[in-house]
């Protein structure tokens, strides 16, 4: 058994492959562009809302910064008259320090850089020269300064804020300064780490330094880093979003903003995965809801599809059927509902009626003499065949033309057949409708009378034979036929004995005298 008689690709089956195809490669390409849509659509949003986050959280730290100089200023402004009294000075440092836990620790430190009050006392650094970078900027600059990060002499990673002391007259007395731990509790880093998240998201912030004053694993805080082009960009003094992988070799989508106070940069980023996290579970969800549409249409498809190929197939069936006579009945019942088939079934009729014509026209040469239009042999054997199997009686007449050479010979061939159709068109006028006249030789003739009694076949053989004698026939003049009379089934079991004993009839005529009628003795005679 061939592959081809597995599987037969019809019409329909090409019109549900290519439907369900299309419907295949649109919810492909639907999922696909849903998918990178929502991807693109989930990371803009992230990357804005770390921007924004970023950018909130810069504003914060940079107010926060602003109010702590606002509160050193107010202090100098307090100061500045009683610079030299010692317990006004300690009062002051404490105030600072346990009034808002803004700083770690304040001092006040002269103009000669020594340390005149301190808080918390435990520092035990009072009356001692700092040298720090904060405390030797903040002498040299004598002006409000925020430090770049720095280790101190009790080895605290911090940032120093100062602000100067001066006099009624301006004269320049020293300064207040606090400072910010960087890797212990303070404001400032609850301010940035209270915002971590669990699922990867938090905050750094960088100097211009490029090293880490904050960061959730507080054992990075310090750390240089060389390669980052959030970094980069926010110490440029830049704020915005992109999406990079950080020094970890993490995909991540980071929000940056600029602290223009201190030059700091603030980061805040979540790691790419987490933020596409949703997106699987989303397209899930939109693939459950549309498989059933997709069922829906596909079923549309097959019904359909069944309905457009259901007249081809019944036409294609009559196709394969075009010789039998109920095609065309069968064709005209097909219900072509659209112009293709409907065209289609038109040009079947069309083309049906000239088959059968076709083949008609063919049997009837098949059973034709082509040169008198009478039946042929098998024509005449087709017939005998119907009437005997029908049971129907049958005259036989056999004549034969009488001296034919003659007239070949002396008239020509063109002249014999001249005469052989004169003689079949006088057969014709002696003949019912029903009644078949055949030629089987060359001048050899039959004709077959179905339910004609013996002795109306008689009278018809002598009105031939007298009518064939009376006529002239151009350029031959008149000619003469000698006939042999039989009848089925008075002459014999089988149509092959009536035929002979007819021919036996015409011999006979032909050896008696030729141009007479002579009907065959009965089987029993």
């Amino acid at each position: 058994m061939s592959s081809a008689s597995l599987f037969r690709v019809d019409l329909r089956r090409l019109i549900l492959l290519l439907a369900t195809f299309s419907a295949i490669v649109t919810l492909v390409n639907g999922f696909y562009a849903s998918h990178a849509v929502q991807r693109q659509q989930l990371i803009d949003s992230a990357l804005e809302s770390n921007r924004a986050y970023a950018q909130k959280l810069a504003d914060s730290v940079d107010d926060f910064l602003r109010a702590a100089q606002q509160q050193l200023a107010y202090s100098a402004g307090v100061v500045g008259q009683r610079f030299d009294q010692g317990g006004m000075l300690l009062a002051e440092v404490d105030r600072l320090r346990l009034q808002t836990d803004t700083f770690n620790s304040v001092v006040m430190v002269d103009a000669q850089g020594r340390v005149r009050a301190t808080s918390p006392e435990a520092l035990q650094i009072q009356g001692r020269r700092l040298d720090t970078p904060g405390a030797v900027e903040a002498l040299r600059e004598k002006r409000a300064l925020v430090s770049e990060p720095y280790v101190s002499v009790a080895g605290n990673l911090l940032v120093f804020i100062s602000h100067p002391v001066t006099d009624r007259a301006g004269r320049y007395l020293g300064y207040v300064g606090g400072t910010i731990y960087l890797k212990q509790k303070s404001i400032l880093h609850n301010l940035l780490g209270a915002h971590y998240h669990s699922d990867g998201s938090y905050l750094y912030a960088v100097d211009q330094s490029r090293r880490l004053i904050y960061h959730p694993d507080i054992h990075r805080v310090g750390v240089q880093i060389d390669k980052n082009l959030v970094i980069d960009a926010v110490l440029q003094g830049k704020s915005g979003a992109m999406q990079l992988k950080n020094s970890q070799d993490i995909d991540m989508l980071a929000g940056y903003a600029y602290v223009p106070s201190t030059a700091w940069g603030i980061v805040a980023q979540r790691p790419t995965h987490a933020a596409l996290a949703a997106l699987d579970d989303l397209m899930q969800s939109v693939f459950y809801k549309s498989l059933p549409l997709v069922v829906v249409l596909l079923g549309l498809v097959g019904w359909l599809s069944r309905l457009i190929a259901r007249p081809l197939w019944q036409l294609a069936d009559g196709a394969r059927y075009m010789d039998k006579s109920t095609t065309a009945e069968s064709i005209l019942k097909i219900r072509s509902w659209y112009f293709e088939t409907s065209e289609l079934k038109r040009a079947m009729l069309v083309g049906v009626n000239l088959l059968h014509q076709k083949i008609g026209k063919l049997h009837q040469d098949v059973q034709t003499d082509p040169l008198t239009g009478l039946s042929n042999r098998r024509g005449m054997e087709l017939a005998l065949s119907v009437w005997q199997a029908a049971q129907t009686p049958v005259a036989v007449v056999a004549m034969d033309i009488d001296h034919f050479k003659r007239v070949n010979d002396g008239h020509g061939h063109s002249a014999g057949d001249q005469v052989l159709k004169r003689l079949a068109q006088l057969m014709r006028d002696n003949s019912r409708g029903g009644d078949v006249l055949c030629r089987v030789g060359g001048e050899e003739f039959l004709m077959l009378l179905p339910e004609a009694r013996l002795e109306v076949a008689e009278q018809v053989a002598q009105r031939l034979r007298a009518q064939v004698q009376n006529t002239a026939m151009a350029p031959v003049g008149h000619i003469t036929v000698s006939l042999g009379v039989a009848h089925w089934p008075q002459h014999g079991s089988d149509m092959a004995a009536v035929l002979k004993a007819a021919d036996a009839a015409l011999y006979e005529a032909k050896h008696t005298g030729r141009n007479r009628v002579v009907v065959a003795p009965r089987a029993t005679d």
